[in-house]
């Protein structure tokens, strides 16, 4: 609760005790004022004292009700609160020196005196109010002992009512504030959840994503591969029908590769490691496939290995491989070259792959096919997997100077979960 009063809050944002607390400050002084009002009627010796009760009784209740029952607008207001309070207190006075019985309604001054602010004035209204409820003690002609009696009295219950009231009003303060941060918290968490759900959402769709990137690059390294290499012997093989070995040769080729890519596709299903990488080192795969595509293809390719050979993590040395395989497959669809190399180079922290052929090269960002790279989804796929392991990839080419294809990925060594 913060340190205005209570009285003049909006109802809406109360709570039930605080809602139940206000109309006890508003009906208490009616309340009291009937009681003594009562009490006066029979303790009166004439009925001149009567009608005068009466008639202050009455002034009070109109004073409380069009000062501060009907004002509830301007009860934030503290002048016009200390004014309704020091009404009040004239009257209190003048009905309990009429008739010792009013003390019952003297002691709204004690719970209206919270309204007033700051807190010092809040005392001295609660410390007017003792006064006035104890002044027949020293009335009409009081002694040593009864002012002492008077003071002491005055004193203890200024003290015990202020700091009651303060320390429950900051109790209801601290109470109010954990309200307050409970559901702050409770928003919090709430927004949390809906945070969280949209980030399961989005994580949920980018694994999607990821997995349909990676099912469409086996498909393209296997599938795709494979059939455009049969679909390449068999063309040539009808251009050496006159020729019966190289016929044969040709027929033999394609049959190997729909044979390979059909097993490399039950493998990539199964998410097993590319034949090549089986029980063998990345270095050995790499020089193999070299190997195979040149005499596929009867183009000479030197293949060389740099720096301190060392056992990677699977997936980057599944993407070297892939990496060597599309650019060689891409040199024999577009290149026309006589000549290509391959460097496997381990540096540190990093591993590297060049391909690199003295074809017909073309315009980088022309969009035209040519060179060692194909700027269609072989080259995106190729991508995409070096960028998900962090990796840069880069091709260089110019028309009639060759192309190089260059992979960068960290050297990620192999964890004791993969050996």
């Amino acid at each position: 609760m913060s340190t205005e009063p209570v009285i003049g809050v909006p109802e809406t944002s109360l709570s039930k005790w605080e809602r139940g607390f206000e109309k006890v400050v508003e009906w208490v002084p009616y309340v009291t004022l009937a009681i003594g009002l009562v009490l006066s009627l029979f303790a009166a010796n004439t009925w001149t004292d009567r009608l005068v009760s009466i008639g202050l009784a009455t002034g009070a209740a109109v004073w409380v009700l069009f000062m501060f029952t009907l004002q509830r607008d301007r009860r934030r207001d503290q002048r016009w609160m200390r004014l309704y309070f020091g009404g009040l207190m004239v009257f209190s006075s003048v009905l309990m020196f009429l008739l010792p019985v009013y003390f019952v309604f003297v002691i709204t001054g004690f719970i209206h005196a919270y309204l007033l602010k700051p807190a010092p004035l809040a005392f001295f209204g609660i410390g007017v109010t003792s006064i006035i409820i104890n002044s027949r003690i020293i009335y009409p002609d009081p002694t040593a002992d009864e002012w002492w009696t008077f003071g002491i009295i005055v004193v203890i219950q200024t003290l015990a009512i202020g700091f009651g009231g303060v320390g429950g009003e900051k109790i209801a303060e601290l109470s109010e504030q954990r309200r307050r941060s409970l559901i702050e918290l409770e928003a919090a968490l709430d927004e949390n959840a809906g945070l969280h759900a949209q980030l399961v959402a989005q994580a949920r769709e980018a694994g999607v994503t990821d997995e349909r990137q990676r099912i469409a690059g086996e498909i393209h390294d296997t599938i795709a591969q494979g059939l455009t290499g049969v679909i390449t012997q068999l063309e040539a093989a009808n251009q050496v029908k006159g020729d019966p070995a190289e016929l044969q040769r040709r027929l033999d080729n394609a049959t190997n590769l729909a044979r390979e890519s059909l097993a490399e596709a039950r493998r990539s299903m199964r998410a097993i490691l590319p034949a090549p990488l089986e029980g063998r080192q990345l270095a050995d795969a790499v020089a193999d496939e070299a190997a195979r595509w040149s005499s596929l293809n009867r183009v000479p390719t030197e293949v060389t290995t740099t720096g301190e050979t060392q056992s990677l993590h699977p997936e980057v040395e599944v993407t070297v491989l892939r990496v060597a395989q599309e650019a060689l497959a891409n040199v024999a669809k577009h290149a026309d070259a006589s000549r290509v190399g391959v460097t496997l180079s381990y540096m540190g922290d990093i591993v590297t792959i060049d391909v690199k052929d003295n074809g017909t090269g073309f315009e980088i960002g022309s969009g035209t096919n040519g060179g060692g790279a194909d700027p269609g989804f072989g080259l995106t796929a190729m991508r995409q997997r070096v960028e998900r392991l962090a990796g840069t990839l880069e091709v260089e080419s110019e028309p009639g100077g060759g192309t190089a294809v260059c992979a960068t990925l960290p050297a990620i060594p192999i964890g004791p979960s993969n050996e």
